[in-house]
């Protein structure tokens, strides 16, 4: 099985989602939803932030 990476943002520490995909004959299987991560460097420093801080820094900003 592929070794967890750790994908959270280092601002507000949002994670990724987990779920299910069911087929037709109602088999799951799990499913993640991860987090759009961009490098980015605030104040800075180099770090690891989702699109959503990204618009907020930007909103903030103005």
């Amino acid at each position: 099985m592929n070794t967890l990476i750790n994908r959270t943002c280092q601002m507000c520490e949002r994670g990724s989602l987990k779920g299910h995909r069911v087929s037709h004959s109602n088999i799951k299987t799990i499913h993640r939803q991860e987090i759009n991560l961009q490098t980015k460097t605030v104040n800075g420093k180099k770090i690891k932030i989702c699109a959503k801080c990204i618009r907020t820094l930007k909103k903030n900003a103005k």
